[in-house]
């Protein structure tokens, strides 16, 4: 009798950084996100903070003006080229968004939604999102 050891291939979670300074913005990102069946690995209120916590993450969401300064931009750009993650900018200044990062996906205005939100997050993990809920968010094209 010959035995056959069997592999389970387990599904790895989506997971998200936030790049948010205002703790209860980025709290109530975070829940949003679980709830739609993300991982939050981390929250990030700086530069420092996120190029530290961006390894392995599959999005992160970034609000242009940080603890830091106006580095939302700079970090996105970082983001992308160095860990390849997409991007979503969460801002209430999305004027600032001079060049885009090369894998940002779009922007959601703040105050936001909890569609748009969770819409971002799926389309930048390439799932189905509604037309409806991704009216929710500027895309880049």
């Amino acid at each position: 009798m010959t035995n056959v050891t069997t592999k389970e291939t387990a599904v790895r979670e989506p997971r998200v950084l936030i790049v948010e300074d205002e703790v209860f913005v980025a709290m109530d990102i975070e829940r949003i996100l679980v709830d739609a069946g993300f991982k939050v690995q981390a929250i990030a209120a700086d530069r420092g903070e996120a190029l530290a916590n961006a390894d392995g993450a599959d999005v992160a969401f970034v609000d242009l003006n940080l603890r830091d300064g106006p580095t939302g931009v700079i970090i996105a750009e970082e983001l992308a080229r160095k860990y390849a993650v997409k991007v979503v900018y969460v801002t209430a200044n999305p004027a600032q968004i001079v060049q885009p990062a090369p894998t940002a996906i779009g922007f959601i205005r703040k105050p936001f939604y909890d569609k748009a939100i969770v819409a971002a997050a799926a389309m930048a993990v390439n799932r189905q999102v509604t037309p409806e809920d991704a009216a929710t968010i500027t895309l880049f094209s």
